[in-house]
């Protein structure tokens, strides 16, 4: 069957309002990730369309549209955000109608006209956003998918003894049953294995992979985490956390790379933040 492409899915423009509308049903902010979820969800998008790649990855064509329909909503003054990925709704977002969308995008796109030159931001005339410089994200994202499978496994083992694992090895290659590596966490008195799993992958992680990954831990442990340089569908966030069966902590590609960033790991960062705090207080009074 051929594969699904991005004029499979709603344009750019259609995508401002369903991802408001996410952010009203988390409580007025989520993160990215709870963002997405909340969309497929309410537009009812397939795990198929939900793996769709834009230009070949590793970000897929929803994230990318709505990484872009945030933009929009920030521009429109209906949201803002921290430097942590969380997005949260202004005031004006929890009270705007859905009419009242266009004339505030087609104000939003005015001004950015005007800007687009000095910026090199350009839009078509249906106000999708060309491809601009990659974010630091994706750039190290695609220098994870050029490492070895066996780097990358050791690269996720680093990851957890930095998160606070013992005894953090990687498995064989035979007889492994599909695990890549275990580690032991301890919280307060109690320590338990966890099993993980490094797909260094372009395509969104499905539901089958969750079955799959809980599958081989049977009988081994009962707690697993899947750490991926993609994303995962809806499908799969609910199959990891089903009542009934052994949880699976999901650790996609933008967390991963804040983890690479938090504990240095082959990313240097420089802090050149000067702090300057002024009391919000339209913003409180819209939480």
């Amino acid at each position: 069957m051929e594969s699904m492409s991005g004029t499979d899915l709603p344009k750019y423009n259609e995508f401002h309002w369903p991802a408001l509308l996410a952010l009203r049903s988390l409580g007025g902010s989520g993160s990215i990730s709870e963002i997405e979820a909340a969309v497929a969800e309410q537009m009812g998008f397939t795990e198929e369309q939900q793996s769709i790649l834009h230009q070949g990855g590793p970000m897929t064509e929803i994230g990318y549209r709505l990484h872009w329909a945030r933009t929009y909503l920030k521009g429109m003054g209906l949201a803002t955000n921290t430097e942590r990925g969380v997005w949260a709704l202004t005031l004006k977002g929890r009270e705007v109608t859905e009419q009242e969308i266009k004339p505030l995008r087609n104000e939003y796109l005015t001004r950015m006209r005007k800007k687009r030159e000095a910026a090199h931001v350009a839009s078509n005339e249906d106000g999708d956003p060309d491809d601009g410089e990659l974010s630091w994200q994706d750039r190290l994202l695609e220098a994870l998918l050029e490492m070895e499978p066996d780097a990358f496994e050791r690269l996720c083992r680093r990851v957890l003894r930095e998160a606070g694992f013992s005894r953090t090895q990687v498995l064989g290659k035979s007889g492994d049953g599909g695990l890549d590596g275990v580690g032991v966490y301890r919280l307060s008195l109690v320590s338990f294995p966890v099993f993980f799993q490094a797909k260094r992958w372009r395509n969104s992680v499905g539901s089958k992979e969750i079955r799959d990954f809980r599958g081989a831990m049977a009988g081994r442990g009962e707690k697993g985490l899947l750490i991926t340089t993609a994303t995962f569908t809806a499908e799969a966030k609910a199959e990891a956390s089903r009542d009934g069966a052994p949880p699976v902590d999901l650790v996609d590609g933008a967390t991963l790379c804040d983890l690479l960033a938090d504990y240095g790991i082959g990313v240097n960062v420089t802090e050149r933040v000067v702090r300057e705090v002024e009391i919000n207080h339209q913003e409180l009074g819209a939480i």
